[in-house]
């Protein structure tokens, strides 16, 4: 198990070691970028002064990210020679790659309770080394940032954790996936009072990631980088192929889905992260009557933090209304700490890892692997819960 410093060897750097082998052996060969053209395109009309977030767009369309992924592809365009410098970027992404693993072994040994042997499984998915250094795209500054925003909140660093996870908004705000289980975290540890300081502090550092769109068009960003009803095309579907595309483009569909999230993100609210607690009904009472006092009677432990964060994050991507390729880096090295906060046994547990890295591996989606991927996401959470 995780108990110890020591114990992250020798798996830790062979993790590592793996990692950097395989993102050379991929740097060598031909890149296969989908959007960082566009990501260039675009950055490069911000530089020239257009501000106005309607009027900036690339080869594959118009720019529906946030300030922050601006502002990291503003540096990107200066260090790669406006984006040409393919080879640079690639390292670049290697070594952002190298950086989400060490952070995410850090998760793992600050939780503790996962076997040594199971951090060699975090270099192995075929699909994140090429989302990373072949395809160079957004989703994986916000997966690094949102990993070492848990980090510094399991270190108890929490002002810092804020920062963190509000950047990884700003970069791509599927990190808003977090923040039911944020506030449950924050709300036990720290009491309303506090909760509601720090939600203002998220969103003020958001004013000023954006504030360049904001001062030109403020409505024009908050639509186009928070666009919450943004469909999505059926032919680039992970995870719903098993429907047909006149129910995945209904809004009834999008209700239902939004519904499934509230209904299961609120039993584990109610029922299991407050249990140790007494019961949800408790800790509201006590943040009601003390609203500056913790409102949690349990210790709020880095293996809660880890498990409560993550299963919020995997709840919200089983009921996402449709996931592309790159959007498994959102998970994909959370996944085997969730396998081992199940009670299945270790065969099960590695089957459902292969499964769901099977379904992330069929290009295009099929029936079948879309089948999989939902079981598979749901069978995880049933036993986490």
């Amino acid at each position: 198990m995780l108990s110890s410093r020591s114990s992250l060897f020798p798996s830790f750097p062979v993790s590592v070691t793996v990692a950097g082998l395989l993102e050379q052996l991929l740097i060598d060969w031909t890149d296969t970028e989908i959007d960082w053209e566009t990501y260039m395109i675009q950055t490069e009309v911000y530089m020239k002064g257009q501000h106005d977030y309607s009027k900036i767009s690339g080869p594959t369309g118009p720019l529906v990210y946030p300030a922050g992924h601006v502002r990291i592809h503003h540096l990107l365009y200066e260090l790669t020679d406006g984006g040409k410098n393919m080879e640079l970027a690639q390292h670049i992404y290697g070594v952002l790659y190298i950086a989400t693993l060490i952070t995410t072994c850090a998760i793992y040994r600050k939780a503790r309770g996962v076997p040594n042997w199971v951090l060699l499984l975090l270099p192995l998915s075929k699909r994140l080394h090429s989302i990373f250094v072949l395809r160079l795209f957004n989703d994986c500054w916000a997966v690094f940032l949102t990993q070492l925003a848990i980090l510094t909140a399991q270190y108890g660093f929490d002002d810092a954790s804020g920062l963190l996870f509000s950047a990884a908004v700003s970069v791509k705000m599927n990190v808003l996936l977090y923040l039911p289980a944020l506030l449950v975290i924050q709300f036990k540890q720290k009491g309303p009072s506090a909760t509601f300081v720090r939600m203002m502090k998220m969103a003020a550092t958001q004013v000023v990631f954006g504030l360049a769109f904001l001062k030109e068009n403020p409505w024009a960003y908050a639509r186009g980088a928070f666009n919450l009803g943004r469909v999505f095309l059926y032919k680039w579907t992970v995870n719903w192929r098993f429907i047909d595309e006149d129910t995945f483009l209904s809004p009834q569909w999008a209700l239902g889905l939004l519904a499934g999230h509230l209904t299961i993100l609120c039993a584990f609210a109610w029922f299991r992260w407050c249990r140790s607690d007494g019961g949800a009904w408790n800790v509201l009472v006590r943040g009601w009557r003390f609203p500056s006092l913790p409102a949690g009677m349990a210790v709020v432990t880095p293996d809660y933090i880890a498990t409560v964060l993550f299963t919020s994050n995997l709840i919200g991507i089983l009921f996402a209304r449709s996931l592309h390729y790159q959007f498994y880096s959102w998970y994909a090295q959370q996944l085997p700490f969730l396998a081992w906060r199940t009670r299945y046994p270790v065969v099960l547990r590695l089957a459902l890892l292969a499964a769901i890295e099977y379904s992330w591996n069929v290009f295009p989606s099929t029936t079948l692997s879309s089948s999989v991927f939902a079981k598979a996401a749901l069978l995880n959470i049933v036993a986490v819960f």
